[in-house]
């Protein structure tokens, strides 16, 4: 392509691999040698069919998905999940523990930013069971109403037999993940979890999915994810659900269930290979092409790699800004995430020149949250070494040059 293009380091819908892109751009015109663009074909159609077993198998070979799981693809976003989530699994438990009052049912959330913050709401909203918030990191911030840590392991307190068990692995707002070094304090705690056979754990991936393993993955009932940050663009959600939270709805809406609308049930997704309806066509092509191109590349262990030292040197250069009073992070050490990485430009004007730098050299969408403010940079997959590299370059001749204009 001759027109220049910018470095995207926003937070979603985020960047895609150039490659892929011009891949999509043919396949809009012809899908799979049918001579007709894959915005046009029947999601009935053979060949659909098969790159859609395709993506799946992609997705399940890549991460070690195994077959007490099954991979769903359906639209809607995380905001769609926070309600399935909870519709789904308390339908499961009312088939479980038929007999057991609405007050007598617990789901466990834990709260690590603005988006499981917003899932819980969602499930005090729907009701059918009490909130226990099994953790909340504004209790362990530096002050006392922010999200800015991973809750350490003596904070916990989960349920012994709850509905569902929550968790974002990384909050892309906040900038807080999950640590999948197990022995790290910021790790998810399973060694705290009630000791069941088949744990009713929910994890949000959305903003880290398919950008290092997953721990633990057989260990959760439900993962989901939006596609539109590491994997294609929006409007398609992946959902790795164990196969016995594909409950029949209806049966438990007799003994006492709340109703689940046919396009929040897993079931009808199940049954009908992820087609009660239309899916969508063409982020479901688009994500098939960037987890063809990850295979290739070595999956999410050759990512993790790169993934690694991306934010190792994003955080460096923070470092250098914070020792010089130039730059302060919104995070503490070790829960800082891997995608998002959130900080703030100290003095007066500096955030907005800092801003017009960056989009002079051509890296856009550095602005951070509207909740928030300040800067994020968000280290998605398609985001190259190399482009990190030249926004650290950046961020250096900032600093240089600011630390100029305050001693002179």
């Amino acid at each position: 392509m001759s027109e220049t293009r910018a470095i995207n380091f926003g937070a979603g819908p985020s960047a895609l691999p150039q490659s892929v892109l011009e891949e999509a751009a043919r396949g809009l015109l012809n899908f799979a040698g049918t001579g007709i663009g894959i915005a046009e074909i029947s999601h009935r159609s053979k060949e659909f069919a098969a790159f859609l077993a395709e993506v799946e198998e992609l997705i399940r070979e890549q991460l070690n998905v195994p077959s007490t799981h099954t991979i769903l693809f359906t639209q809607g976003g995380g905001t769609a999940q926070f309600s399935a989530i909870v519709l789904n699994l308390l339908a499961r438990h009312r088939l479980l523990h038929p007999d057991l009052k609405d007050e007598e049912r617990i789901m466990d959330y834990v709260i690590t930013g603005t988006w499981s913050k917003n899932a819980a709401q969602e499930a005090g909203r729907l009701g059918g069971a009490k909130i226990n918030i099994a953790a909340d990191a504004r209790v362990t911030s530096s002050d006392g109403k922010s999200f800015d840590n991973i809750p350490p392991h003596d904070a916990y307190k989960f349920s012994q037999s709850p509905a569902l068990i929550y968790y974002c692995e990384n909050e892309t707002v906040n900038g807080v993940q999950f640590s999948h070094d197990q022995q790290a304090p910021e790790s998810f705690p399973f060694h705290l979890l009630p000791k069941d056979a088949l744990l009713p754990l929910v994890a949000d991936y959305s903003s880290s999915f398919m950008s290092r393993p997953i721990p633990r993955l057989a260990d959760h009932a439900v993962i989901y994810a939006g596609a539109q940050k590491n994997v294609g663009p929006a409007g398609l959600t992946i959902i790795i659900v164990r196969k016995d939270c594909i409950v029949d709805v209806d049966a438990a809406a007799k003994l006492g269930a709340a109703p689940v609308p046919i396009g929040l049930a897993y079931k009808s997704f199940a049954e009908q290979k992820s087609m009660p309806n239309t899916p969508p066509v063409f982020s479901l092509y688009v994500s098939g092409l960037v987890l063809r191109r990850s295979k290739a590349l070595g999956g999410v262990s050759y990512y993790e790699a790169v993934n690694q030292r991306k934010k190792d040197k994003v955080y460096a250069v923070l470092g250098d800004g914070e020792k010089l009073g130039l730059l302060k992070g919104y995070v503490k050490r070790g829960s800082g995430s891997w995608m998002n990485i959130v900080f703030e430009v100290l003095g007066e004007g500096t955030e907005a020149r800092f801003l017009a730098g960056a989009e002079a050299k051509g890296m856009k969408s550095l602005k951070g949250h509207r909740s928030v403010g300040g800067i994020r940079v968000s280290l998605y997959n398609a985001i190259t070494e190399e482009q990190t590299d030249q926004l650290v370059a950046y961020i250096r001749h900032f600093l240089a040059e600011e630390t100029v204009t305050s001693n002179s």
